[in-house]
């Protein structure tokens, strides 16, 4: 749209995509990246240290330890509990 300075015409939304300049686009996949890096290193084993695609012992699937707030249930049922109701 003009608002933003770009003469975009109306399409499909797949083709939308590719119409955004690059320096808006590079910010948000920045940010992606760097997320899904920190996931996978809690996550998963490093290549190397034993079997490919295995996941930490101590890794609970959705726990990224993200809790600004200190929210989260210090009991792993408690946790659990938690995860099923969201």
């Amino acid at each position: 749209t003009m608002t933003y300075g770009m003469n975009v015409h109306h399409t499909i939304a797949n083709n939308q995509l590719a119409e955004i300049p690059g320096t808006i686009l590079f910010p948000f996949f920045l940010a992606i990246n760097i997320t899904e890096a920190l996931r996978a290193s809690l996550g998963w084993v490093e290549p190397g240290l034993g079997p490919l695609f295995t996941l930490r012992e101590s890794y609970y699937p959705g726990d990224i330890r993200f809790d600004p707030f200190g929210l989260r249930p210090k009991d792993a049922k408690e946790y659990e509990n938690m995860q099923n109701k969201e």
